[in-house]
């Protein structure tokens, strides 16, 4: 893993046009889309290769730099406040806010809370993206971007208050 943290982004840029090759060559199996190698690159810098599938599978919505800003933001969250330890908690899906719910007459709010907290902790499952679709809508009905987003959540230590208030002052 030479020079995994002055390029990591380069390295991150290279797995995923990898992800984009697979997928866009209707390859499925995100089991066998890295290298165990790759695989320890991505985790390194807080990474899952599901969420190089995910960003991947959403290209045409999704761009790769929006990805990288994701991935920056949990990447500073696993160094800083995890020492790059795993969180050993996956949340589950059941769990999360309904996506009808409302926070400070936000609608999908209480679940984006959520997901932004269980990307920067790298808690998510396999089968829940942070900035899916129903995100993305979100984020651009608030103008908001989805890594400044996630930086708020870690910044205002999860108060909801606070981010209910940073969301409504971005209307």
């Amino acid at each position: 893993m030479k020079n995994i943290n002055y390029a990591w982004h380069q390295r991150f840029r290279e797995l995923y046009d990898k992800a984009l090759v697979k997928f866009g060559n209707e390859h499925r199996k995100v089991g066998t889309f890295f290298t165990p190698r790759e695989v320890g690159v991505l985790r390194s810098i807080g990474a899952k290769p599901m969420e190089l599938y995910d960003y991947a599978e959403d290209s045409s919505d999704l761009d790769s730099e929006t990805a990288l800003l994701i991935t920056a933001v949990r990447r500073d969250y696993f160094i800083v406040m995890q020492n790059s330890v795993w969180s050993e908690k996956i949340i589950k899906v059941d769990d999360l806010p309904a996506k009808d719910a409302q926070l400070g007459g936000i609608p999908w709010l209480p679940r984006v809370i959520q997901k932004a907290k269980g990307r920067l902790r790298g808690e998510l499952p396999d089968n829940l993206m942070y900035c899916c679709g129903g995100d993305r809508k979100f984020f651009r009905a608030y103008d908001i971007h989805p890594a400044d987003f996630m930086r708020f959540v870690w910044s205002a230590k999860g108060s909801e208050e606070k981010i209910s208030e940073y969301v409504k002052g971005k209307r």
